[in-house]
C-alpha cells in the first residue's frame, strides 16, 4: 500500500498515520523526520537541506520531492510507505506526482481528513508535549499523568494567534 495522509494541523494525520501503517504493515514517512535524518546521516541532499535549515529558510518543494523519491526506494519502503506532512499546496502535490510517475511509482490512496476550524483550533491549543520523553498529550482529550503534568510544554506554534494564521493559509 503507497499512500499520502493529508490535512490540515491538528487534523489528527499522527494518531490516523499510527493506525493505518499498523494496518497495513508500511513504513511511516514524515517529512520533518525525512529531513532531519538526511541531515543526520549526510546524504547528498541532506547536505543541500541543511544549509537552508541552518539560514532559518524553508527546504526548496523540489529538494524535498527528491528526498522522498531518494527515501521510498530504500528497502524498507519495498512493501508500502505512507507520507505525512508532504504535499502541503498544489503545486507540491503537482510537483510530487510527476516526480513519482517519473520514478515509475503508483500511489495507492491520497487520504485526506477533514476536520472543522473550531475543532482544529480546540486541537492545537490544548496539545502539551513531554520534553523529556517527547510524548504528546492534550490537556482535555488525554491530559498528561499526575508525574509528568508538571514538565509538559506548549510548542510556540500551539497558540491560538499561530493556528489561526496557519488556517487562513
Amino acid at each position: 500500500m503507497r499512500m499520502i495522509l493529508v490535512g490540515p494541523p491538528g487534523a489528527g494525520k499522527g494518531t490516523q498515520a499510527a493506525f493505518l501503517v499498523d494496518k497495513f504493515h508500511i513504513t511511516h514517512i514524515s517529512s520533518g523526520d525525512m529531513l532531519r535524518a538526511a541531515v543526520q546521516e549526510e546524504t547528498d541532499l541532506g547536505k543541500q537541506a541543511d544549509g537552508y535549515m541552518k539560514a532559518g529558510q524553508l527546504v526548496p518543494d523540489d529538494l524535498v520531492i527528491a528526498m522522498i523519491i531518494e527515501r521510498i526506494a530504500k528497502p524498507d519502503c519495498a512493501n508500502g510507505f505512507m507520507l505525512d506532512g508532504f504535499p502541503r499546496t498544489r503545486p507540491q502535490a503537482e510537483a510530487l506526482d510527476a516526480n513519482l510517475k517519473n520514478a515509475g511509482v503508483a500511489l495507492d490512496v491520497v487520504l485526506l481528513i477533514e476536520v472543522p476550524d473550531e475543532l482544529i483550533l480546540e486541537r492545537i491549543t490544548g496539545r502539551r508535549s513531554d520534553p523529556e520523553t517527547g510524548e504528546i498529550y492534550h490537556i482535555k482529550f488525554m491530559p498528561p499523568p499526575a508525574d509528568v503534568a508538571g514538565r509538559v510544554i506548549q510548542r510556540k506554534d500551539d497558540t491560538a494567534e499561530a493556528c489561526t494564521a496557519r488556517l487562513e493559509k
